[in-house]
């Protein structure tokens, strides 16, 4: 099961990476066809869409590698059953509201998708497309979370030290 979640949050981040990728070849369509003369339409909408993919798809790779900004005034300053006790009730909330946030992001494409809801823009892309990696990117969290709330509970979850915290700063 651990590898299978690892290969999850990598494939997601390697997602990500290429949604990046979309991006900067969006951005240059535009120079390249305002520098020769011809219009390529759409190319602001989909490098949109491509850095709302690559921000939800790198979520659960971000949080399974400590990179998330957390504060640790009160963190720093627990021990024991305190801090254990601390970070259950924080990995349970966010549980709660990524599972909410899921919840609703999957239901947002699935609505798009019935009702045939299409972008405003001369685009006229189906939206239910550009949603699904909001909506997968969201569920691959919430496993991520579900996945650290058990490791805290059995002990098995690796803390960031202060040092890592500085090194991201």
């Amino acid at each position: 099961m651990r590898r299978f979640l690892d290969l999850l949050y990598d494939g997601a981040a390697w997602l990500a990476a290429l949604a990046m990728i979309g991006v900067l070849l969006m951005v240059l369509l535009s120079i390249i066809s305002r520098q020769f003369g011809f219009h390529a339409a759409g190319t602001d909408a989909y490098a949109g869409y491509s850095m709302a993919a690559a921000g939800f798809l790198a979520l659960a790779h971000t949080l399974k590698h400590n990179e998330h900004i957390r504060v640790t005034l009160l963190l720093g300053r627990l021990k024991g059953k305190a801090l254990h006790a601390l970070e259950m009730w924080a990995l349970t909330a966010a549980i709660f509201l990524s599972g909410l946030f899921a919840y609703y992001s999957v239901r947002l494409a699935w609505q798009s998708r019935v009702i045939n809801d299409i972008s405003t823009g001369n685009d006229a892309t189906p939206l239910w497309i550009p949603q699904i990696a909001m909506a997968v990117g969201s569920v691959i969290l919430l496993v991520a979370f579900m996945d650290e709330w058990w490791l805290q509970l059995t002990g098995q979850r690796k803390q960031a030290t202060s040092e890592e915290a500085l090194h991201n700063e």
